[in-house]
């Protein structure tokens, strides 16, 4: 079932939004199959609650002006880095009898044994597949079970995903999504700790050269000067 999200068309455009966002609203836009664009905000703590239930994969029903509701996808999210608030949203309408392509969330479950018993480090590859599928198929996520990670041998590739019926998922099936890599040996330990001594050592020998550099070209000036000013005198 779509999520309900609520939005007022807007007549401000560039600068003229940041009053919109210090009353609680975000400016945002609409576009996409049988619709016109159209400028509008939608309630900042409305829409933290649908995008916490529906995420960028998932149908929601967008009423504008209390209209018809129009299905769409949040497309985009712009960001405010330091306040970390999001300052502007694309909704994408789509056709409901047409398929689209989307990228889905991978969300990582259970335990692997290599990591458990082995002691080994989890590496997720990707964090999102691409699919196409009719946007009432579409889910917010695909669950990849670690648990097949039993050695560091074993991988999970996009061929591995179960999905529901009805989706396909179009990314590359050979691509590896999930592994486990060994701990590293005392050797390979000690190797990296040299790497980065010689790598601290290399930079203070640069930087000393810089500094011998720039002080005898201070003294070759000084002298320079001095030589001029001799000259004048005879």
């Amino acid at each position: 079932m779509a999520t309900t999200l609520l939005a007022r068309k807007r007549i401000e455009k560039g600068r003229k939004t940041n009053p919109l966002r210090s009353q609680g609203t975000i400016p945002a836009v609409v576009y996409g199959a049988g619709i016109s664009p159209q400028n509008i905000s939608v309630g900042r703590i409305e829409f933290s609650k649908t995008f916490q239930e529906a995420g960028e994969s998932s149908l929601v029903e967008l009423s504008v002006d209390d209209g018809m509701p129009i299905h769409v996808l949040i497309q985009d999210l712009q960001t405010d880095p330091i306040r970390d608030e999001i300052t502007h949203i694309d909704f994408r309408a789509v056709d409901m009898n047409k398929e689209i392509e989307t990228e889905v969330e991978l969300v990582f479950a259970g335990e692997a044994p290599a990591v458990k018993a082995l002691g080994g480090t989890f590496i997720n590859s990707q964090d999102k597949v691409r699919v196409r599928c009719l946007p009432a198929r579409l889910v917010r996520s695909i669950v990849v079970d670690i648990g097949k990670l039993v050695t560091f041998d074993d991988v999970i590739r996009v061929s591995d995903l179960v999905v529901p019926d009805g989706i396909k998922i179009i990314t590359l099936p050979t691509l590896s999504i999930a592994s486990v890599e060994p701990p590293r040996s005392e050797e390979e330990l000690k190797a990296l700790d040299e790497a980065v001594v010689e790598d601290v050592s290399t930079i203070e020998v640069a930087k000393e050269k810089k500094a011998v550099e720039e002080g005898e070209g201070e003294e070759v000036k000084e002298n320079s000067e001095e030589q001029e000013k001799n000259d004048k005198k005879e």
